[in-house]
């Protein structure tokens, strides 16, 4: 059985997505596709909008065959380690090409892009560490660098999300050596940062935008994602009580940080270069979430990189906690959900796998899935408790298998 790969966060599956499933089959020509998708904080320092079990419902009923789960010591990471961390679980499960979305939607634009970074990688880190110490952000400091070596905008812009994460992905492929063919398919209708619906085909930040200013499911959100994704909208905020978002987690947040000392947030992944200074400055004249990260964003600290920040912040995950997996290949695959074909694919290839195939938390577990059970509590902490409680138990049950 051929399976194709996809990286994905689904935050939430829209129509968008299903094209992406329908055009990756078509490109590949598998008979299984297979996801490995963010758990409940995404790869720009974001709560989901609903939890993994949820998305992983909707995606399986839409068309994809197995969902695996991204390990938060990856998720949430700039765009190279999350790219190591989804490319190496779906080597892991044996897929033979990976196709994802990109703004570009010329596959030979990413591997010569490659081949020229390679040939001139010194150059290219000479001028990023030259705009950094000049006090840019890092995608803007990797732009000018980008240029310097030939790859402009003109020819490939890699300023823009997707080509970043596509790039990253066939990096990791070619870098690595895997026995994966790289595909891409060109995003259509809308831009990955579009914060208003125009089209039944939009972007997740103009649905998220959307259903947390409405509170509701109207007639121009359900236009733009697939009918399993409304009904575990639906169901969800039956549980829940709530959708996520970050100034649901602004008071406990503000409480983690007041109670924390500078050299206590310096141990914390993120808190970088003096950063802990001004947060716990910025801290005291605060009142929501979107106000704390407009008082430390920078031109050299973006808001993605501020969000991820405060996401560790709230998890509790330190430098030191990650520091084991840098130099590992993934602790272990874990999968979410599947359905009877993925069952049959992956009986298949859990005898080939180098790494434990996992479904839940245990007692003595990986310490990468530690770190997760941790992310998990968090996530939910903002939910009543009787609600929280029944939430968390799916991870102690075995995967989600459907018919």
């Amino acid at each position: 059985m051929n399976a194709c790969g996809l990286i994905v966060e689904y935050n939430p599956f829209h129509n968008g997505h299903v094209y992406h499933i329908e055009e990756a089959k078509k490109t590949s020509g598998a008979d299984c596709m297979v996801a490995v998708m963010s758990g409940n904080f995404l790869q720009r320092g974001e709560p989901a909008i609903i939890d993994k079990f949820h998305r992983t419902k909707a995606a399986l009923k839409s068309g994809i065959d197995i969902i695996l789960e991204l390990p938060y010591i990856y998720a949430v990471q700039n765009s190279d380690i999350f790219a190591d961390g989804a490319v190496n679980t779906l080597n892991e499960a044996g897929v033979s090409t990976i196709c994802f979305g990109s703004e570009s939607g010329s596959i030979s634009h990413f591997t010569t892009s490659f081949h020229i970074y390679k040939e001139k990688h010194t150059i290219f880190e000479q001028t990023l560490k030259e705009y950094l110490d000049k006090g840019f952000s890092f995608p803007e400091a990797s732009k000018y660098a980008y240029r310097q070596i030939g790859l402009t905008e003109q020819y490939m812009d890699l300023s823009k999300p997707n080509n970043i994460l596509g790039y990253s992905y066939v990096k990791s492929i070619l870098e690595n050596n895997l026995a994966i063919k790289p595909l891409t398919i060109k995003r259509t209708n809308n831009n990955f940062h579009d914060t208003t619906i125009t089209n039944t085909i939009a972007s997740a930040t103009s649905i998220r935008k959307e259903l947390l200013k409405q509170h509701t499911l109207g007639a121009q959100i359900n236009s733009t994602i697939p009918l399993e994704t409304v009904n575990q909208l639906r169901v969800y905020k039956e549980k829940a009580l709530n959708w996520h978002d970050w100034e649901k987690y602004y008071p406990l947040l503000y409480y983690r940080v007041i109670t924390m000392d500078a050299n206590e947030l310096a141990s914390i992944q993120g808190v970088d270069e003096g950063l802990e200074h001004r947060i716990l400055k910025t801290a005291q004249r605060t009142t929501s979430f979107q106000s704390w990260v407009e008082a430390i964003k920078t031109k050299r600290y973006t808001w993605t990189r501020i969000q991820r920040m405060f996401v560790h912040i709230l998890t509790n995950t330190k430098k030191s906690d990650l520091e084991p997996f840098k130099r590992s290949f993934i602790p272990y695959v874990r999968v979410l959900g599947m359905n009877q074909t993925g069952r049959e694919y992956l009986n298949k290839q859990k005898k080939r796998m180098n790494v434990p195939l996992l479904s839940k938390f245990t007692r003595n577990q990986d310490p990468a899935l530690s770190i997760e059970e941790k992310a998990v509590h968090a996530y939910y902490s903002v939910l009543p408790p009787e609600r929280r409680d029944a939430l968390f138990k799916q991870e102690l049950q075995s995967p989600l298998i459907l018919d």
